[in-house]
C-alpha cells in the first residue's frame, strides 16, 4: 500500500505553438537491434569458469561486503542457467538506435507514443544502472491507454545509455565525460538529431544530475523535468567530493538512533563514491578482467540500495541482475561508467545563469522511504525537503514521498513513478 505526502502547484495556462513530434513524421534513424556476438558470450563463460575465488571466511552476514557464498551461486547461474539470448529478445522488443553526437557514441532505446500527440521524453539512468532499468515504466508512459490511463498523456519515450555506459561505448576519445557534458549531448539528441523544439526529461541517481542540468541550462526548451534525486548541481564541486560527509563528524551528543541512522546511511553510499572519484581506473583494471569481480562490485549496490527486506532477489531476480551485468560486461563499460564520478569532480559544474531557482524548468520529485534521511519519516519527507537547503535549487511543482521503494525507483515502484511523472507534466503543453 502506498503512503505519500505531496506538494503540488498547478501549472499556468499556456498557449504554446505546435511542435513537431516523432508521431507525425517518419523517424529519422534506422534501427540497430542489440546483438552480442557468440564469441563474446563464450569468452564470458570461460572467464567465469576460471574465477579464482578469495578466502571469505566469516562473511556470511555480508559484514565485509558481498558474500562469496552468494556471489559464487550467482556466477554458477550466469554460467549454466542464464539465457542472454532470451534477455536480448526482450530488449529488442523495443526500437534501438546508435548515433554519433560530437564524436560520442550514443545508444538509445525508443518506444513510440500511442496517443493523439505524444510528448517527447528522454529518461536518464544512473550507476550501476543500465538503460534497461527503465523497462518497467516505458510501456505505461508510451501507451497509457493500454494501462488504464489517458491516451492524451502519452510520451514518445527515448531511453539512452549514458556515454561510457552500456552500448554507448567505447569512449576512448572523450575521457572527460561527466553529467553536465552528457546534458549537452542529450539536448543535441532531442533538438538537432530528433528535431524537437521542446521536450520532457526525467532521471534518477546520476541521471538526476543530467536532467537537472537540462532544467538549468535549457529550461526554455523543456516542458518540465522529473527527478528521483533532487541533487544540487554542485554536488561534486568540493575538494572532498569523495567524502559524503564533507569531513563533518557525527556530533558527540547525537541521540543513539540518529547516530546509528547516520552511520548506516553513510556506510551504504560511501565506498563507491570514494573509489570512483579517487581510483576509478585502478579499480577498472580488475573489474574489466574479471566478470565475477565486476558482478560483485555492482551486486553490492543492488543489494544495499534497493528496498528488498534483506534479500536482493526481492527486488531483482537472478535473470534480471545478470541481464544488467551482461550489458556492463559485453560493452566493457565498467571503467568508463565509474569515471563519470571522477570527471564530475575534475571538471566542476559551472552555472549557465545566475537566476534563482537554479533549475528553472518546472520540476517534479519522487522520494522513497528506504532513502529517508536519518530521523525523517516518510510523512515528514516533503516538509524536510521544503525546509532544506536543496529546496531553493528547484522550481518544484510536484513533490511526493512514498513509503515503499529504494534507490532504483522506476524499477522498484514503477506504477508510483509513472503516476508522479504524469502529474508533473500534466497541463504543461
Amino acid at each position: 500500500m502506498k503512503t505519500s505526502a505531496r506538494c503540488e502547484a498547478s501549472p499556468p495556462a499556456q498557449n504554446l505553438k505546435d511542435v513537431t513530434t516523432m508521431s507525425d513524421r517518419p523517424f529519422p534513424l534506422d534501427p540497430t537491434p542489440v546483438h552480442v556476438p557468440d564469441e563474446q558470450l563464450a569468452d564470458l563463460k570461460a572467464r567465469l569458469r576460471n574465477t579464482r575465488w578469495p578466502v571469505d571466511a566469516g562473511n556470511e552476514d555480508w559484514y565485509y561486503g558481498v558474500s562469496r557464498t552468494y556471489l559464487s551461486e550467482l556466477v554458477d547461474y550466469w554460467i549454466n542457467d542464464f539465457d542472454w539470448r532470451a534477455a536480448e529478445r526482450a530488449i529488442n522488443a523495443y526500437e534501438h538506435y546508435k548515433v554519433d553526437i560530437d564524436g560520442v557514441p550514443v545508444h538509445f532505446m525508443r518506444k513510440p507514443g500511442t496517443g493523439p500527440d505524444p510528448t517527447p521524453l528522454i529518461l536518464s539512468h544512473g550507476w550501476p544502472w543500465t538503460f534497461w532499468h527503465w523497462s518497467r515504466v516505458i510501456d505505461q508512459l508510451a501507451d497509457p491507454g493500454a494501462h488504464g490511463g489517458d491516451p492524451a498523456e502519452s510520451f514518445d519515450v527515448i531511453v539512452p545509455s549514458l556515454p561510457g555506459f552500456g552500448f554507448s561505448t567505447p569512449l576512448p576519445d572523450h575521457p572527460d565525460m561527466n553529467f553536465w557534458k552528457i546534458a549537452d549531448l542529450w539536448h543535441k539528441l532531442m533538438t538537432e538529431v530528433l528535431g524537437h523544439e521542446r521536450y520532457a526529461a526525467g532521471g534518477s541517481d546520476m541521471g538526476s544530475l543530467v536532467t537537472a542540468q537540462l532544467g538549468h541550462k535549457y529550461a526554455d526548451e523543456l516542458y518540465a523535468i522529473h527527478l528521483g534525486s533532487p541533487l544540487p548541481l554542485t554536488m561534486f564541486n568540493s575538494s572532498r567530493a569523495w567524502d559524503l560527509t564533507g569531513g563533518n563528524k557525527i556530533p558527540d551528543d547525537a541521540p543513539d538512533g540518529v547516530r546509528a541512522g547516520l552511520v548506516s546511511f553513510q556506510r551504504r553510499f560511501a565506498a563507491h563514491v570514494a573509489v570512483h572519484v579517487l581510483d576509478s581506473s585502478t579499480q577498472a583494471f580488475g573489474l574489466s578482467d574479471s566478470p565475477a569481480g565486476m558482478l560483485g562490485w555492482i551486486l553490492e549496490r543492488w543489494a544495499n540500495w534497493s528496498d528488498n527486506g534483506g534479500n536482493v532477489e526481492n527486488a531483482f531476480s537472478k535473470d534480471e541482475m545478470l541481464t544488467h551485468a551482461t550489458i556492463y560486461w559485453v560493452s566493457n563499460a565498467i571503467g568508463t561508467s565509474m569515471r563519470t564520478y571522477a570527471n564530475a569532480n575534475r571538471y566542476p559544474w559551472t552555472p549557465s545563469h545566475d537566476r534563482e531557482p537554479v533549475v528553472e524548468a518546472p520540476t517534479g520529485i519522487t522520494f522513497v522511504g528506504y532513502e529517508n534521511p536519518p530521523g525523517v519519516t516518510t510523512d515528514q519527507r516533503v516538509r524536510a525537503f521544503l525546509d532544506s537547503d536543496r529546496e531553493p535549487w528547484f522550481n518544484h511543482v510536484n513533490v511526493t514521498a512514498h513509503e515503499r521503494g529504494g534507490h532504483f525507483i522506476p524499477w522498484e515502484i514503477p506504477d508510483a513513478w509513472v503516476d508522479d511523472l504524469r502529474r508533473t507534466f500534466r497541463g504543461r503543453r
